[in-house]
């Protein structure tokens, strides 16, 4: 079968007639000739062609909805007259990737559910001599949880140039330093592992931009360059540095679209070999074990001058695209949007509840727990929690109070007031923790982020009773874990850290405040000396997971409703899916003992973190942030 060689980079499809042949080829990409085509089978229907080492495959391989779903979404990307070649080049690498070897295969339980949580943490967050960083997280994590969590996020784990590892580098790799795929498939044979598919930049040291700069035609469009002069002052964005940033090229200089850093060069979207590039990563890292991909920045993924840059519809189509290829070769995996934004702007990358993200960062409750506990009053976040709608049952918020990155305040713009807001930036300043900035498109700056340790973030300031701040931190804690969604924990939260005001002097970065890296020996003396505070928060944590492990009542995709339980007091009623089982979680905000009443029907309520009886008929006694786990006896009417 010999093929004509027509058209750039473009790689179309073939359609044979019973005993005919080829009927029609079109658009094979320069430099590949039909010696490097395997001759179709007499088949009689459509024969997707695709890359040269690969032969023809069938059609019949996928199915027609992903078919006329991801043509769709790449008619509405590029045009009506590509979507039919670039659906060729996709169903390839698609085809690849389910006739290959996957390395893990993730274990086969029910995800999600009530038992189910996520430890956030850097690959090398604790160490040890002689041990590589991943191997070394393994063995922690297994020894001092167990199946208590059932998730790990590994934060980028790939060579990287900055940015803590969001500065990638080689994003199919693993950085030698953290150890090896080796040492990621241990992880996710034992546990759902996430992977940060860091989709929106390259780092400025990467091969694919040294590659651009060079102006090497298969790399020449790979990354966003804009001519000078132009208007940019709609763009919104969560840096102060520049937006664009020169770069000396073969043909001259370039100026490149860096909405984090000068060393974050962003990816142009616009291309669409620079997708096809970034499908072939995610499936490269669904076959190493990854069953939860967190789309890191992908928000502004989108670029389009005179407009804001961030939401645009073009970035929720890719979004749509992925999940429409992850369905079909990869239902199991689930993706996870990080958009640090308003919450109305947030629960968008839901879609129809069916084409978009299967969870959300809940990016609102941090600073609104805080806010809440600082107050003593649950009136705004109640009235927010009463407000949190999911389109379908089949996504669910991911629910966090710290992570690596600080305490986003774009969240709770539009939730709290202006003077509230202001409130959070003096408590944290007041109790030793930073604020980072963004720039406002009149120029202006204003506060972005909180950079504070969470325990310390919700400390009075001054000497006080330890004991009564772990009260306070596990009662935030509790509230995270009892509302609708999945639990992700931050190694830090999970095992009492305080903040690391010396890593800011070090980095002058904000938020190393909460990035420590820890040695083995140092964590495990401390956890072994009984009251630590490292061993006191640990079991606390601990037993608070294991009790909402075992009531469906937590499962994240059941009900949710906001109790009216006073000011100070926090009330949830939650609900399995199949509304058999409903617990009554109450949460005293308050330093002062309280009672609530009139919260469910007469009846008899067993406290699951305490074991008591409680007459619901009757008041019900909390103690200065105490935690109450109510399950019902029978189940409850109405």
């Amino acid at each position: 079968m010999v093929l004509p060689a027509t058209g750039r980079n473009r790689i179309q499809y073939c359609r044979e007639a019973p005993g005919v042949g080829v009927a029609s080829v079109r658009g094979l990409g320069d430099g590949i000739t039909a010696t490097d085509w395997r001759e179709a089978e007499d088949t009689g229907h459509g024969t997707w062609a695709r890359e040269c080492d690969c032969g023809l495959m069938h059609d019949s391989e996928l199915s027609a909805r992903f078919s006329a779903a991801a043509r769709g979404h790449l008619a509405f990307l590029y045009g009506a007259e590509a979507a039919d070649s670039l659906l060729a080049l996709l169903a390839g690498r698609l085809i690849r990737f389910r006739s290959s070897e996957v390395a893990v295969r993730p274990p086969a339980v029910e995800w999600a559910s009530q038992q189910d949580s996520v430890l956030i943490t850097y690959g090398d967050m604790v160490q040890a001599p002689g041990l590589a960083p991943l191997a070394c997280l393994h063995a922690v994590v297994e020894r001092h949880t167990g199946s208590a969590i059932r998730g790990i996020h590994v934060l980028p784990f790939f060579p990287s140039s900055s940015d803590d590892g969001f500065s990638v580098v080689d994003y199919l790799s693993v950085d030698p330093a953290l150890g090896a795929w080796d040492d990621l498939h241990c992880l996710a044979r034992d546990r759902q592992l996430m992977v940060d598919a860091v989709l929106n930049h390259a780092s400025a040291q990467s091969e694919w931009f040294l590659a651009f700069l060079r102006d090497e035609p298969a790399f020449e469009d790979f990354f966003v360059v804009m001519p000078s002069g132009v208007d940019l002052g709609q763009v919104v964005r969560p840096r102060t540095s520049p937006l664009l940033t020169p770069f000396a090229a073969a043909g001259g200089e370039k100026l490149v679209w860096t909405t984090f850093s000068a060393d974050q060069a962003d990816l142009n979207y616009a291309n669409p070999q620079v997708l096809l590039k970034i499908i072939e990563v995610v499936l490269a890292y669904v076959s190493h074990g990854a069953s939860l991909l967190r789309l890191d920045a992908i928000a502004y993924l989108w670029k389009q001058p005179g407009t804001p840059c961030i939401h645009l519809p073009q970035t929720h189509r890719i979004v749509q695209l992925l999940r429409t290829v992850l369905d079909e070769v990869a239902p199991h995996v689930k993706l996870v949007t990080e958009t640090n934004v308003p919450h109305a702007e947030n629960v968008s990358y839901f879609g129809n509840g069916e084409n978009e993200a299967q969870w959300v960062y809940n990016f609102a409750l941090p600073p609104l727990v805080l806010h809440a506990l600082w107050r003593g009053s649950s009136t705004v976040l109640a009235e927010w929690a009463a407000g949190l709608e999911l389109p379908s049952g089949a996504v669910t918020f991911f629910n966090f109070l710290a992570s690596h990155d600080g305490i986003g305040l774009n969240p709770v713009r539009g939730i709290l007031s202006p003077e509230e807001i202001e409130g959070l930036v003096s408590g944290v300043l007041e109790r030793g923790g930073e604020v980072s900035s963004k720039r406002n498109a009149d120029g202006s700056e204003s506060p972005y982020e909180l950079n504070i340790n969470y325990f310390d973030a919700l400390s009075d300031g001054g000497a006080q009773d330890v004991s009564r701040q772990v009260d306070r931190f596990m009662l935030a804690q509790a509230i995270m874990l009892a509302l609708r969604g999945v639990p992700g924990i931050y190694f830090h939260s999970l095992f009492g850290s305080r903040g690391w005001p010396e890593g800011v002097r070090q980095s002058g970065t904000k938020r190393s405040i909460n990035r420590q890296r820890l040695l083995r020996s140092d964590l495990e003396a401390e956890l072994a000396q009984p009251g630590s505070l490292r061993r006191n928060v640990l079991d606390r944590f601990l037993r608070l997971l294991r009790v909402r492990a075992g009531c469906r009542g937590f499962h994240p995709h059941g009900e949710q409703q906001v109790v009216s339980a006073g000011e100070g007091v926090l009330g949830l009623w939650r609900a399995s899916p199949e509304g058999e089982q409903a617990v009554l979680c109450l949460h005293n905000l308050r330093p002062q003992p309280q009672s609530v009443s009139g919260v469910g029907a007469a009846g008899v309520m067993r406290d699951l973190l305490t074991g008591e009886r409680l007459q619901t008929a009757e008041r019900i006694p909390l103690d200065p942030y105490q935690v109450r786990w109510l399950r019902e006896e029978a189940v409850r009417n109405g």
